[in-house]
């Protein structure tokens, strides 16, 4: 069996490439307009590509904002059913001046593909598709496969939920497999069991009806970007945790025992330090840089602008200032609830001097995978047969708010048998992903899709 899946992979990878290469040409953008057709043209192509790979049928559906695609193959009515999530959609490539080639002309270098998307997902989606495709062909496949492929992942999917309360039936399945996470490296194998949930707003500071001259108004008008940074500065404390009145109440410390198993995890923190070229890590006090990044919740400014920033000088007190932050959150925390502690705290502390405006953009809820699912074995035995490793069993600090949603509306769990690692650079300049962990993906999604699950 192993030697069917290694010739079929071996004798299709320069066209597994090719898919992939027609994928990452495509700037699926999902959060600029101008990207509205490629969008489109993306799904498209997946569903192009699912239909030569096996698919009974695969279409391109509409939704309230970009389209959903989906497929399936059933073998019989009486196989258990997994339906496979991914999104087409990638993150804005800016700033271009950082890539060292260009963002959507995907590149070979040293081994590794580079371009947006090449990992987060467009790479790590087609490695379930061929790897589904391996399996079929070869005559290995045990159950029914549905895939969902959608469009919005990265602006926090809008549209999925009611999406997929719509086609409850179609999208009827015993379990859901992903691949959108990352193992603890290249060398460490790993399944993640955790994802932390996210909550994310805009906040629009106004002072003064128009820009002002600072001489003439400094000293005497709230600069909104002044008073900005100083409310958002008081969010932290010298601690590193988080000051919003009842923001941990839900919060529950780690078990002892998955604590005991965290500290087991290999982190080299000089290692880490130096990828990413910082003196000293920074966080929560009395918490590990595996447990701040896995277990606990986080606040963080994702972007901040606001008066002058054209070439020069230009003295000019803005009048408005922007914000976008966000929260990333641990089990039992309600994205909802944590929006409006976060609405009432600002809006508390806000000088009467400017007018305050904070928009909830969107949430979503963190998800645990119990590891006694057979499906969560079969994912750790088709790793463990692919790497040449049994894979630890890990929480990862990323968020994926549409799984808890699925688990709502379907009522399965979902296995998350991610193939990337935290050094792929996704949503930064010179995403990349290794040729050799593709096809070793590959061959682990056929081994698990030739197990009972």
């Amino acid at each position: 069996m192993n030697k069917q899946i290694n010739n079929y992979i071996e004798t299709n990878k320069d066209r597994f490439l090719e898919d992939w290469f027609k994928l990452l040409r495509i700037p699926s953008v999902s959060s600029q307009h101008e990207h509205h057709a490629d969008m489109q043209a993306c799904a498209e192509c997946w569903r192009d590509i699912l239909l030569a790979s096996g698919a009974d049928k695969a279409e391109v559906m509409p939704t309230a904002g970009h389209p959903v695609v989906y497929a399936e193959r059933i073998i019989s009515s009486e196989a258990p059913t997994v339906l496979v999530y991914g999104h087409y959609d990638v993150m804005p490539p800016e700033p271009l001046e950082f890539w060292k080639s260009a963002p959507f002309e995907p590149e070979v270098r040293d081994g590794m593909v580079y371009a947006r998307g090449a990992d987060d997902d467009k790479g790590q989606a087609l490695i379930q598709v061929k790897g589904f495709e391996t399996a079929l062909r070869n005559g290995l496949l045990t159950c029914n496969v549905k895939f969902i492929i959608e469009g919005e992942e990265e602006i926090g999917s809008p549209s999925l939920e009611a999406f997929c309360e719509a086609h409850r039936e179609m999208l009827k399945a015993d379990v859901i497999l992903v691949s959108d996470t990352t193992m603890v490296s290249e060398e460490t194998v790993s399944l993640t069991t955790g994802l932390r949930g996210i909550a994310y707003w805009e906040m629009e500071v106004t002072g003064p009806n128009r820009d002002l001259h600072s001489g003439h108004f400094g000293g005497a008008v709230a600069n909104p970007l002044n008073v900005l940074c100083n409310m958002l500065s008081g969010i932290l404390d010298e601690d590193g945790r988080i000051t919003i009145p009842h923001f941990y109440d839900d919060v529950e410390e780690l078990p002892r025992d998955e604590k005991e198993m965290l500290a087991q995890v290999p982190f080299d923190e000089t290692k880490y330090r130096q990828a990413i070229d910082v003196e000293a890590l920074s966080g929560e006090k009395g918490y590990t840089a595996l447990e701040r990044t896995g277990c606990r919740p986080t606040f963080d400014i994702c972007g901040m602008w606001g008066g002058y920033m054209g070439e020069g000088s230009k003295t000019v007190l803005p009048s408005k200032a922007y914000a976008k932050v966000s929260c990333r959150l641990v089990p039992h925390q309600d994205p909802e609830k944590i929006s409006r502690l976060f609405i009432d705290y600002i809006t508390g502390i806000a000088p009467s001097a400017v007018k305050v405006k904070v928009t909830y953009l969107h949430g979503g809820q963190a998800y645990v995978c119990p590891i006694d699912l057979p499906a969560y074995r079969a994912a750790e035995k088709a790793f463990n047969i692919a790497f040449g490793q049994k894979p630890l069993a890990v929480r990862r600090g990323g968020s994926i708010p549409i799984i808890a949603t699925l688990e709502k509306i379907l009522g399965i769990k979902t296995i998350l048998m991610g193939f990337g690692v935290e050094s792929n650079a996704i949503h930064s300049p010179n995403e990349h992903f290794s040729l050799d962990r593709f096809y070793k993906g590959v061959k682990a999604v056929a081994k698990f899709y030739c197990q009972k699950i």
